[in-house]
């Protein structure tokens, strides 16, 4: 039972939202003194955020989804910030993946780097990021929806060229430009949406598209997608992704990878779910699943650096959830939603120990890379799970999360959704290649074997013996990283009260009522 009553319960809805963005005001005032008392603050406010969204989720699972109305302003007329199972499931797990990533910032020294930069600014920038991210997630409105993808992204860009070299500020032109371009389509979706509707909130929305002509639903619905489809990657809008990620800095790396594209799906989750629930465009996004899958397995299997490798894996496993969504099924939701779960957290720990690799060799190109089982065995165990669990195998939570959705297809049945399944078992297969490609040369084969098998490929791989940079790694570097191969493990363990979860997400969101009746009551 939760010990607080629910008026108290609502009131901390926004404390995920405004806590960071007061920190992240805090230590920009601050500047870059007192670098000690900031890093504890940045870690506190993280986890002050993970335990609300604990007592969170365990309150919207219990008693239903929390309303807070921001500005005593009630939905329709105001902003509110609803938290059901769905939003404060994902808010929890980005909570808890965020304070691990800031931890691991901490321990890899940028601060230094911020020391030399204008403003102490990599950890307000993460902040504020990070704010963006919960705001996405609890928003009852379109429009401030809006305002969370642009919070996030405005931390992003900064994340994105931090330190100005060359390839930071290329890859982070390339991510701007996307980035506009879909908030512009973002803004055109809102005007359509109000002009069409009289309104922005989520849950009136869920009422009066009811009512529309179905041409003008088809349109609204194209347009929210396409939006969503860029942030969330895609095919074929997901070309900018696998140039753009790996130049960042490892931390920023790792939760852009395991988190921001999650939130586009978060975002078409609720879109289809809530507001068009087995519409005409659940084909087309069977389709776009599909390509997603196999366009960016073969993508990575042609890859030779780790970072690059992971970004394309990135990019097929977001066909896995879009495949759950596409179904219009509580089974495929509850699918789509379990994947999420995992695919966040061993995204991001994937990366966070190639963040090691590099730091200890001083590369990540498989070319250059080899012995590390000799040379580092803790480095090579906490690849070796994460990527194991990428791939699906048996009894580990992406196996599990695969089988709830291979489920599902099958349920389903026809055609596409088989021919779907049978992608599903090839991109893992795939998937199961290319990390173990990269595991036989970075870690398996002796160094003498890797200088031999070199091959040049650009005027930086030149085939020489990498620069170790270090002998050994400090415990707080490598502390948080095995918080989150452990949590990613904690799933296949926890799978049975997971998948009841996720099964009881999916009900909430399928049947819609719940989320209407928490927002508007008796003012529809």
């Amino acid at each position: 039972m939760i010990p607080l009553d629910r008026g108290v319960l609502e009131g901390l809805v926004c404390v995920p939202v405004l806590l960071p963005l007061l920190a992240a005001g805090v230590k920009l005032a601050i500047g870059g003194r007192l670098r000690r008392l900031q890093s504890l603050l940045s870690v506190g406010t993280m986890s002050v955020s993970l335990a609300v969204s604990a007592l969170l989720l365990m309150a919207a699972d219990t008693g239903g989804p929390l309303v807070t109305e921001l500005g005593g302003w009630p939905a329709p007329a105001g902003i509110c910030l609803v938290a059901d199972r769905l939003s404060t499931l994902v808010l929890l797990v980005s909570s808890a993946v965020t304070l691990c990533v800031m931890v691991y910032s901490i321990a890899n020294a940028y601060d230094e780097q911020e020391h030399d930069a204008p403003m102490a600014i990599f950890h307000p920038a993460f902040l504020v990021m990070v704010a963006g991210v919960a705001d996405a997630f609890l928003s009852g409105d379109l429009f401030n929806l809006f305002v969370g993808f642009e919070l996030l992204l405005s931390g992003s860009y900064v994340l994105l060229t931090f330190g100005g070299t060359e390839a930071r500020i290329r890859a982070g032109a390339t991510y701007t430009l996307v980035a506009l371009a879909s908030s512009m389509l973002f803004l055109i979706a809102l005007a359509i949406t109000y002009a069409a509707t009289g309104t922005l909130s989520l849950a009136q929305l869920a009422t009066r598209f009811a009512t529309l002509p179905e041409q003008v639903k088809l349109l609204l619905e194209l347009t929210l997608l396409l939006v969503f489809a860029i942030k969330a990657a895609l095919f074929p809008m997901s070309a900018w992704l696998p140039d753009s990620y790996p130049t960042a800095p490892a931390p920023a790396t790792a939760v852009f990878a395991g988190l921001l594209t999650k939130v586009g799906v978060y975002a078409i989750i609720r879109l289809e779910a809530l507001l068009f629930p087995g519409g005409p465009v659940s084909t087309l996004l069977m389709w776009v699943a599909l390509a997603t899958m196999l366009t960016g397995v073969l993508g990575a299997v042609a890859q030779t650096d780790i970072k690059r490798m992971l970004s394309f894996t990135l990019v097929s496993h977001i066909g896995y959830m879009v495949f759950g969504v596409a179904l219009s099924t509580v089974a495929g939701m509850a699918g789509a939603i379990f994947y999420v779960v995992h695919h966040i957290t061993v995204q991001t720990s994937l990366f966070l120990v190639t963040g090691l690799i590099e730091r200890r060799t001083g590369t990540t190109s498989v070319n250059r890379l080899g012995g590390l089982m000799k040379a580092a065995p803790l480095i090579a165990v906490l690849f070796f799970v994460p990527a194991m669990n990428l791939s699906g195998i048996p009894p580990m939570s992406g196996f599990l999360g695969k089988l709830m959705l291979v489920q599902a297809g099958l349920t389903h049945g026809g055609p596409l959704p088989v021919a779907l399944v049978a992608a599903g078992l090839v991109t893992s297969l795939l998937t199961l290649y290319a990390v173990a490609k990269t595991w036989a040369k970075a870690f398996w084969r002796a160094p003498r074997e890797a200088r031999a098998g070199t091959v040049v490929e650009s005027e930086e791989d030149t085939g020489e013996e990498p620069t170790v940079t270090t002998t050994s790694l400090p415990a707080a570097l490598v502390g948080p990283v095995a918080a989150l191969v452990t949590l990613g493990l904690a799933y296949t363990v926890l799978a049975g009260p997971l998948s009841e979860l996720t099964w009881r997400t999916a009900g909430e969101l399928m049947e819609r009522e719940p989320y209407v009746s928490a927002v508007l009551g008796d003012r529809r």
